[in-house]
């Protein structure tokens, strides 16, 4: 291969990548229109869809609703009891990629036990009657097994891969230290067969004590999650301290580096650890400072926002907006776009509809669904 045939691919490849860049920005605000699709949720936390086009969602004080024609059903029979006190609770949910043939839901929740409590998840099938509707089977598939009094930091996200195995993020619990002891799951990814055996390629920690569920360890808090259709790598965002939110594609048997390495540092003020970057350590991707306190995450892939496919698309609960990242062909980020920033609240939720839209659920109260459509 000649050095000139060479150099042509090289500046081929720079020039689609800078077009896909400036392509994105020359049409990064379009006209949006919101509409609200119902008010009266309780701290909704997480939001899928069924395949006749309803969707489920949960509440954080321990509900289950299904939402059909804009209207919720009543609460879902069967929810197990969820320690549902400070940022715990009923957490994500999602549905089995065979509901068609299974009608499993999967949902994460703090599940209380001997000592406090601690992240897990289960699944059930659900049977629908009517307007009625209950959780049959439910079995739980993961279970930390460290239970604490502490009321902070539980994750969690649910995200499953192509080859049918299931991600569930966690967080450290508030105890810095546990998110780099294998033997804990705390402040993990963890990866699992969808009935909570273990997948026969999870990593090994080169023969270290762990704990054969961990996929990766040293991560905060991760409260969004997806697996990305442009790179085929889950991505993963957490939250730092002051500062030093992250966004991570964590790989098999890596160390993200909490509480070791940060770009934030304490509340007071301190630093944390050794710095911003140490041996055996991953660097984020992505990070912010000050903090925007991340939640759900999705990557774009509808036609309602062509200009936007490949983008991310990321709820902030500390400034109440819809953050959107700009990425070339590869999956490098690069600029921030701040949308609806005070509209509607804490955004802790985002999911792409079959139609392109975008749903956000807001962490209040009164909590709402909205949809974000193409305006005229």
């Amino acid at each position: 291969m000649s050095r000139t045939y060479t150099l042509l691919v090289a500046l081929t490849a720079t020039l689609f990548s800078m077009a896909f860049v400036l392509g994105a920005s020359a049409q990064s605000s379009p006209p949006l229109q919101t509409d609200v699709i119902v008010r009266g949720l309780e701290h909704p936390w997480g939001v899928a869809f069924l395949p006749d086009g309803h969707a489920i969602v949960t509440e954080r004080p321990g509900r289950i609703r299904i939402l059909s024609d804009g209207k919720l059903s009543k609460p879902v029979k069967g929810v197990p009891k969820v320690a549902a006190r400070g940022q715990g609770g009923l957490l994500d949910i999602a549905v089995s990629p065979n509901f068609a043939s299974d009608n499993l839901v999967y949902f994460s929740f703090s599940q209380p036990g001997r000592g406090g409590s601690g992240t897990a998840a289960a699944r059930a099938k659900l049977v629908r009657d009517g307007a009625n509707a209950r959780l049959e089977n439910v079995q739980i598939i993961f279970s930390m097994k460290k239970k604490t009094r502490s009321t902070l930091q539980f994750g969690s996200r649910l995200v499953f891969a192509p080859d049918g195995t299931l991600f569930i993020t966690t967080g450290d619990r508030g105890d810095a230290p546990r998110a780099q002891d294998l033997q804990d799951a705390a402040g993990s990814v963890v990866r699992i067969q969808p009935d909570g055996s273990i997948p026969p390629d999870n990593p090994t920690w080169r023969g270290k004590p762990h704990l054969p569920e961990i996929w990766s360890k040293g991560h905060r808090n991760i409260q969004g999650a997806v697996f990305d259709p442009l790179t085929h790598r889950l991505l993963t965002n957490e939250h730092g301290a002051k500062g030093g939110d992250e966004i991570n594609q964590p790989e098999a048997g890596k160390n993200y580096g909490w509480p070791v390495i940060s770009y934030g540092r304490e509340y007071s003020g301190a630093k944390i650890g050794v710095g911003t970057a140490a041996p055996g350590y991953e660097q984020p991707l992505h990070y912010w400072n000050p903090s925007i306190a991340p939640s759900g995450m999705a990557v774009y892939e509808g036609d309602m926002f062509p200009e936007w496919k490949g983008n991310l698309l990321i709820g902030s609960l500390k400034f109440e907006y819809l953050a959107r990242l700009e990425r070339d062909g590869s999956g490098k980020i690069g600029k921030e776009h701040q949308i609806l920033k005070g509209e509607f609240g804490r955004i802790r939720d985002v999911r792409i509809t079959p139609d392109g839209s975008i749903w956000l659920l807001t962490d209040e109260e009164d909590g709402a669904i909205v949809r974000v459509s193409r305006g005229k």
